[in-house]
């Protein structure tokens, strides 16, 4: 068995497109949501919605390529080839074989579908684009990647809608421990801030009724209301622990635990009780080989959605008894929304820059307590702390749920 670690990071979302740009925004406790229409041609209404701002491919993609590549592919060429650059290498001392790429998304090319269904409705089959499908299947983000790296090893993509990413970089640290692969690009993408997607969401009461972009997103909050919608992508670089050593890499984290189970319970409700969800957080830490006494942090789902924030609860409470209470928790989507198959991504970043740098960010917008929700969720700033181990927690309509556990490399 042997031991993997974070060696490179690469970021795209609404609080910031560098790493640097996303450890400021953590730290300063910044969200990014903003109040827009997202049904101009249908009503008035304004929603807050989390987009990735101010994106410009072209360094990694040229424009006529870009033009037939959906941005959940662009989005992972991008943050892929970050990540690599954070690393320090291309690995091309590698066997490109033991080179793999697993990167999740829960809806894939959404924009492109939408448009072009609408071209064969209202165009006709002949007007619907030679890019299509290429452009709309989920695998072809980690495909493309793969095509600028060079990586020719395990390359698929994980679908289990908000679990995706943390199923994939899970999957993937499996991959290196066990020899199969000597490093992996691993994460996940999504971009799917439309009104055809809102609309899905805003018809089944999943998304925030805030029009307060302040107030919008409150994980963990009496009045949390829903979850804000949100694009990005979050990419880590894992790598067998010698093979970084040896080259003198800077290592974030080691990824030492993954815990994956299903509540085979209810299509998007989580089971109340948090018995399936506390089980992949127990197997994390089990397989981690740590008591539970040495994870003082939590990195939360945190939807801001009322059953997932109390299960959630639950479920820690299950897993770590009375040493839940002492554990520092929060929830990065209270800065960057829910970015969906991409969001376990991000929140791997988030956690191993801040097991690097010893903080803990905001829950941001938390004000108000829920009786059901009585843990310590970061409510008052950041703070300055030595993390001795993590967990990051992924829920997903269907029950899937994922945990890794995340420890120090000194």
């Amino acid at each position: 068995m042997r031991k993997v670690v974070i060696t490179g990071l690469g970021i795209l979302s609404p609080i910031g497109n560098t790493v640097d740009e996303f450890r400021a925004n953590l730290k300063a406790g910044k969200h990014g949501f903003t109040l827009e229409p997202w049904f101009p041609t249908q009503s008035e209404e304004k929603n807050v919605v989390a987009r990735v701002k101010n994106f410009d491919p072209a360094p990694y993609i040229e424009k006529k390529e870009a033009r037939r590549t959906d941005p959940v592919t662009q989005y992972a060429v991008y943050a892929s080839k970050k990540a690599l650059e954070d690393a320090g290498t291309d690995f091309s001392d590698i066997d490109p074989y033991k080179r793999g790429v697993i990167i999740a998304s829960g809806i894939g090319g959404i924009q492109t579908t939408e448009e072009q269904i609408l071209n064969y409705h209202n165009k006709g089959n002949g007007r619907v684009s030679v890019f299509t499908i290429p452009m709309m299947i989920s695998n072809m983000a980690p495909g493309d990647v793969a095509i600028k790296t060079g990586f020719k090893g395990v390359n698929y993509s994980v679908v289990s809608a908000c679990a995706s990413s943390t199923h994939a970089i899970g999957e993937a640290f499996r991959m290196v421990k066990h020899g199969y692969l000597d490093c992996a690009i691993a994460g996940g993408t999504e971009a799917c801030s439309i009104g055809f997607a809102m609309a899905g969401f805003n018809n089944m009461h999943a998304v925030t009724r805030s029009t307060d972009p302040d107030r919008a997103s409150i994980p963990f909050d009496k009045e949390r209301s829903g979850f804000v919608l949100g694009d990005g992508c979050g990419i880590v670089i894992l790598e067998e622990y010698e093979h970084a050593v040896k080259r003198g890499a800077k290592i974030y984290a080691e990824i030492a635990g993954y815990g994956a189970t299903c509540d085979a319970y209810h299509e998007t409700s989580p089971d109340p009780e948090g018995e399936a969800g506390a089980k992949a957080i127990e197997f994390a830490v089990a397989e981690a080989g740590v008591s539970p006494e040495t994870i003082n942090y939590c990195n939360a789902h945190g939807t801001s959605t009322n059953m997932n924030d109390k299960t959630e609860t639950a479920a820690l409470k299950k897993v770590f008894g009375d040493h839940a209470y002492k554990m520092a928790i929060n929830s990065t989507k209270s800065m960057t929304g829910h970015l969906l198959g991409a969001a376990g991504g991000l929140e791997a970043v988030a956690v191993s820059l801040q097991m690097k740098d010893n903080f803990v960010h905001q829950t941001v917008g938390l004000k108000v307590p829920d009786e059901e929700c009585d843990l310590d969720y970061c409510k008052d700033g950041m703070r300055e702390m030595k993390i001795t181990g993590a967990i990051s927690n992924s829920l997903g309509f269907g029950g899937h749920n994922a945990a890794l556990c995340f420890l120090p490399v000194e």
